[in-house]
């Protein structure tokens, strides 16, 4: 019966998609992406995980200590562990567990007596194996497995989308994130281990190896949690900000540290000017580190990872082609940027991806503002088009673990620049961003949340503007025609009534709103040369003259 109710779930979400998704999704990626039966009768309190790598032949043994609450009585429970990883055994009141196995997830029988509503428990899963090896880190992960410039071992994880299952087991799903975390790690007595949150232990085991153990006092997603392998070494720094004093800890190879205390100067300044937008950083008992790894980035929580190799733009690139984007290094900021979105505010459903990546696409923006000025920020929102692809639409399938097009970067952060101009006042702006922040700190969101936010703050209704920008390929069109001192005009649309207002030249003045809909409309003009008509470049809009 299970079974036909999953299949059931697949197909209604891929209906419920509509056109905008031709894959099809399997069993697996319902197991991956539903919150089941099996799941969703038990919360994630802390997981308390211990890892030890093999470096020598790429693989790893630990176990990972699960405290949940029990919300309804049940009977089975799902733990996520991808393959080739193995079950050793699972425990629980120092009793062990039947499981069965369907591909990446387990299938734990729990005894339901000990199952008590309300209650806390814990269940310990061991497990080892050589875990999938990342192919393009950090877009295609899993384990990385480098040598640094002088040949010794570094190794790293980069799990996103991928899931966190793919190197330690746990309930793989962003929905549910634990309260906090330890994290133990243990390296050969040469190397260092930097994981997510504070170091609270460093000790030896009785085989002369290193066991670096990582608290993690707030709310954490499962894709953050990493460990990173190498010959670290550490400097510091303090920063004032809206919470008091943030530890800054920088962990870069031993031969790089002179050149990053120099690259790592744009800190300070990007987290005054990320506050002022954000609000207060939000993981101040955890500090805030910067940590060097053998791939390009990732917004490990508290423990950002950086691979740019010291370059300004990205790796040596200015992605928005307008020459701001090489006055900063892309991977600092864009990355450091999720710690508000995509850390702070994490969505329920890997689908709505574009809360985390749009808005920190445009913190790029932002921070080119508070650093360049206005002028310098256009340049770079209105560069950064170039790269948008409007192949898909940019919130993917519900259920299945399914992204949407990478124009949740691009496409998203102009669609934010678009809303702003519609605000058209930037204290309230700002205080949206600041208050998305306070409103769901620490939480997992969905997309309609986030909207809802947004017409409640703004007194306005922007639920037309996000669907056609978030569900559909296209972007609105503006047709007008001029006769004489008369402008017509009208959007075409996918989304029906769509009625976002824009600003145009009416005048030789500046610029004015108008308030088209699907119906042709008109408005008298004063301009001195009908030519010099022209709407707001900062709305991302076709314009067409009919």
């Amino acid at each position: 019966m299970r079974g036909i109710l999953m299949l059931f779930l697949v197909l209604l979400t891929a209906l419920t998609a509509g056109a905008q998704h031709q894959q099809t999704f399997t069993r697996a990626d319902s197991l991956r992406g539903t919150i089941g039966r099996e799941r969703a009768w038990w919360d994630v309190k802390s997981y308390d995980l211990h890892v030890k790598p093999n470096i020598s032949d790429s693989s790893l043994e630990g176990h990972n200590v699960i405290t949940y609450k029990v919300l309804k009585v049940d009977s089975i429970m799902q733990i996520d562990l991808q393959e080739p990883l193995e079950i050793d055994s699972i425990t629980q009141d120092k009793q062990s567990l039947i499981y069965k196995r369907e591909g990446n997830a387990i299938f734990v029988t729990m005894v339901a007596k000990k199952q008590v509503k309300g209650k806390d428990k814990k269940i310990t899963i061991f497990y080892h194996g050589k875990p999938r090896v990342a192919v393009n880190p950090p877009w295609d992960g899993g384990l990385i497995w480098r040598k640094d410039n002088q040949g010794r071992p570094w190794v790293a994880t980069a799990c996103q989308g991928l899931g966190a299952s793919v190197w330690w087991p746990n309930k793989d799903h962003q929905s549910d994130e634990p309260n906090n975390m330890t994290i133990s790690i243990t390296t050969p007595p040469d190397l260092v281990d930097v994981s997510n949150g504070r170091l609270k232990k460093k000790a030896m085991d009785h085989d002369g190896n290193i066991v670096w153990t990582w608290y993690v006092s707030n709310p954490i997603n499962n894709y953050d949690v990493v460990m990173n392998i190498g010959h670290y070494a550490e400097f510091k720094d303090v920063y004032s900000g809206e919470g008091g004093k943030l530890d800054l800890d920088y962990w870069v190879l031993d031969y790089n540290v002179d050149t990053a205390k120099t690259q790592f100067e744009v800190v300070k300044p990007m987290m005054k000017c990320f506050e002022a937008w954000f609000g207060k950083y939000p993981f101040y008992k955890d500090s805030y580190k910067l940590v060097e790894s053998p791939h390009l980035g990732m917004e490990h929580q508290s423990a950002v990872a950086y691979g740019n190799k010291f370059k300004m733009g990205y790796k040596g690139i200015d992605l928005s082609g307008s020459g701001w984007g090489l006055k900063w290094d892309f991977i600092i900021v864009h990355e450091s940027g999720h710690e508000w979105f995509g850390n702070n505010i994490t969505t329920k459903d890997i689908a709505d991806m574009w809360v985390h990546e749009s808005f920190t696409n445009y913190s790029e923006t932002l921070f080119t503002e508070c650093e360049y000025g206005p002028e310098a920020a256009f340049q770079y929102i209105t560069g950064i088009r170039k790269n948008i692809k409007n192949d898909a639409p940019i919130i993917g399938a519900y259920g299945v673990n399914n992204e949407g097009s990478g124009d949740m970067y691009y496409k998203g952060a102009n669609m934010i620049h678009t809303i702003r101009q519609i605000v058209n006042n930037d204290y309230v702006f700002k205080e949206i961003l600041r208050g998305l922040n306070k409103t769901f700190w620490h939480q997992t969101v969905t997309t309609r949340q986030v909207e809802e936010y947004f017409n409640e703050k703004t007194k306005m209704n922007f639920n037309k503007v996000f669907e056609q920008y978030l569900t559909h390929t296209s972007i609105p069109t503006l047709e007008y025609h001029i006769e004489g001192s008369q402008l017509k005009f009208r959007w075409v649309t996918d989304v029906e009534n769509f009625n976002m207002p824009v600003k145009v030249t009416l005048t030789d003045g500046g610029y004015r709103f108008i308030y088209p809909g699907r119906n042709w409309q008109s408005t008298g003009i004063t301009l001195s040369d009908p030519k010099n008509f022209k709407v707001d470049p900062n709305f991302y809009v076709n314009v067409k003259e009919i």
